[in-house]
C-alpha cells in the first residue's frame, strides 16, 4: 500500500470517526441545554389549532381550523406513551350554533403506527432522545447566525408498509443549541410521501426545561397544527394520571365491535346498463356502446377502488371502465383514486380540482407504494366547466358544477335525463324514518341543491347519494322535498 493511499484510507477514517462523534456531540450539547439529559416525561398545556386534513373548502386553500382550547400533551418517552386532551369549539359553515366538545388522543405502545408514534418523536425533547438512542447522524447547513445542525436519525420500529425506516430531520441552532425545526414523512393515499414539518419558537424556561412558546405545524404544505404553549412540566408527578383515560361508561360505549368485517360489495341495477354499486361510498356504473363510465370511482380507500371497479365489470362485461367523475376533492371521496389511475381511467373533475390531483397523484409513493406506484401509470383528466356531456348516441349523462354549496368548490353531479336519476355527494342525507325536518345548517344545503336542481331543469324521480341513507333503500324526488317543509315539488 503506497503512501498516499494509507494517507486518503486513514483520512476517510478520520472523517467518518469525526462525523459520528460529532452527531454525539451535538445531541449532548442541545440535550444539556434543553434539559433533556434527565428527562424521562414530560407534559405541556396551552391553546391549540387543529386542522383537518384534506377537508378544505376548496381544493387550493389551506384546510379548515378548529379551536382546541386547554390543551394539555403528557408525554412518557420510556413506554412510549402519549395522551392529549382539549375542549374543542367549532363552528359549521353554514351558521350552525357552535358546539362545545372534547378532544382526546390516546397513543399506546401497543399503537404502533409512526402516524401515532411520530406525536412523541417531533416534540424536541423526544427528537432528541431518539437521536441518542438510535445512530444519528449530523451535518451542518447555513452560515452565520442562519448556520445550523443538521441532525437525522430513524426508529428501529416501525417500519413504513413498503419496508423502509421512517426518517427524522432535526434542526438545531448552533448559538443556542435549542431544537428549532424537526421533519419527517408519513404515508397517505393522497399525498403518497406527505411532508409533516414542526417548527419551534420562543423559548422559555421551567425549571431547567426548556419549551417552546410557540409551534406550528404543516402537512402537505398547509397549517395542521399551531399552539401556543403556556407551560411545561418535566417529569410530572401526576404522570399516571394525566395518561390515563376516563373509565368508559357503564355497559360499554356501545357501536360494533372493532375490526369487524367491512360491508360486502354488491349492486343494485337502477336501469338498463345503470348500476348502483354498494358496500361502501356508494358509485354509480353506467354502461355506453364501447366502454364503462363510473361516478365516485375511488373514495375511502384503494381497496374500495378497486372493488367498484371489479363490480361494475362484473356486472357490464367485456367493456373497459373509460371514465371515473369524482364527485369533489374531499380525501373520503378521494383516497382510492390509486385504483382508478392505476387501471388507466381518465379522472373527471373541474380545472381547479385537476392541479390539485395533478401535483399530489403524481408525488412520491415510496414509504406505501400503492396501485399507482406499483403500475407505473400517470394520472389522465378530463375538465368539466358548468356542463359537460357524455354520449355514444343513445345513452346520455350529463355532468354539472353545483353553485353555491359551501360544503366544497367545484362540486359535480351527473344527471341521466332519459333514466331520470341523478348521482351526487354531500348535498342531501336521507334523515332517518320519522325523524323531524332538518334545520340550519342541513336544511341550508338541502335548499341549495334543490335551487341548483330546479336551475337546471333536471327531470328526476331516482337519486343516488354517495353516502347510503340508514337503512339503505330508494331515495325519490318527494322523499327529498318532504325535507323541505313549505316548497312544492317541481314537475
Amino acid at each position: 500500500m503506497t503512501s498516499k493511499t494509507f494517507g486518503a484510507l486513514a483520512l476517510m477514517l478520520f472523517a467518518a470517526t469525526a462525523g459520528a462523534q460529532d452527531a454525539k456531540t451535538v445531541i449532548g450539547n442541545s440535550s444539556r441545554a434543553m434539559g433533556v439529559d434527565n428527562l424521562a416525561s414530560v407534559s405541556y398545556f396551552g391553546a391549540a389549532t387543529a386542522y383537518n386534513l384534506g377537508q378544505n373548502s376548496n381544493a387550493n386553500n389551506p384546510w379548515p381550523r378548529q379551536n382546541q382550547n386547554d390543551y394539555v400533551r403528557a408525554i412518557d418517552f420510556a413506554q412510549p406513551a402519549s395522551r392529549a386532551t382539549a375542549t374543542t369549539y367549532a363552528m359549521t359553515p353554514q351558521g350552525n350554533a357552535a358546539a362545545i366538545g372534547q378532544f382526546q388522543q390516546n397513543i399506546t405502545p401497543a399503537q404502533a403506527a409512526w402516524a401515532q408514534q411520530l406525536e412523541i418523536w417531533i416534540t424536541p425533547w423526544g427528537f432528541l432522545k431518539g437521536a441518542a438512542a438510535n445512530n444519528a447522524t449530523s451535518r451542518t447547513t447555513g452560515s452565520g447566525a442562519n448556520r445550523q445542525y443538521v441532525v437525522t436519525w430513524s426508529p428501529a420500529a416501525p417500519k413504513s408498509p413498503g419496508g423502509q425506516p421512517y426518517k427524522l430531520v432535526g434542526y438545531i441552532n448552533t448559538q443556542t443549541n435549542l431544537v428549532d425545526r424537526v421533519e419527517t414523512w408519513l404515508e397517505h393515499p393522497i399525498f403518497g410521501d406527505m411532508h409533516v414539518d414542526t417548527r419551534y419558537s420562543g423559548y422559555r424556561d421551567s425549571y431547567g426545561l426548556k419549551f417552546p412558546a410557540e409551534i406550528r405545524q404543516t402537512r402537505a404544505g398547509w397549517p395542521s397544527f399551531d399552539m401556543f404553549v403556556q407551560g411545561a412540566t418535566a417529569n410530572p408527578a401526576n404522570l399516571q394520571a394525566l395518561l390515563t383515560p376516563p373509565a368508559a361508561p357503564a355497559g360499554g360505549a356501545g357501536g360494533p365491535p372493532p375490526g369487524g368485517a367491512p360491508p360486502q360489495v354488491g349492486s343494485e341495477k337502477l336501469a338498463e346498463g345503470v348500476y348502483r354499486i354498494t358496500g361502501g361510498y356508494v358509485a354509480l356504473a353506467v354502461e355506453f356502446a364501447d366502454h364503462i363510465l363510473l361516478f365516485e370511482p375511488g373514495p375511502q380507500n384503494e381497496a374500495r377502488g378497486m372493488a367498484i371497479i371489479a363490480e361494475a365489470k362484473r356486472v357490464i362485461p367485456n367493456k373497459p371502465i373509460r371514465y371515473g367523475i369524482v364527485s369533489h376533492h374531499h380525501a373520503d371521496h378521494t383516497s382510492g383514486l390509486a385504483a382508478p389511475v392505476a387501471e388507466g381511467i381518465t379522472l373527471v373533475t373541474t380545472e381547479a380540482n385537476k392541479a390539485y390531483f395533478q401535483k399530489w397523484l403524481t408525488s412520491p409513493r415510496t414509504l406505501a407504494p400503492d396501485a399507482i406506484a406499483k403500475s407505473g401509470k400517470k394520472p389522465a383528466f378530463e375538465t368539466v366547466g358548468d356542463k359537460r356531456v357524455f354520449t355514444d348516441g343513445n345513452r346520455v349523462v350529463e355532468v354539472h358544477q353545483m353553485q353555491g354549496i359551501a360544503h366544497a368548490d367545484g362540486l359535480l353531479a351527473a344527471y341521466l335525463p332519459k333514466e331520470g336519476i341523478v348521482a351526487y355527494a354531500d348535498m342531501f342525507n336521507m334523515p332517518a324514518p320519522n325523524a323531524p325536518p332538518p334545520v340550519g345548517a342541513g336544511l341550508f344545503t338541502h335548499i341549495a341543491m334543490a335551487d341548483n336542481f330546479e336551475r337546471l331543469g333536471f327531470k328526476y324521480n331516482t337519486l343516488v347519494s354517495v353516502h347510503a341513507p340508514n337503512p339503505d333503500r330508494p331515495i325519490t324526488k318527494a322523499d327529498f322535498y318532504a325535507t323541505m317543509p313549505g316548497r312544492p315539488v317541481p314537475q
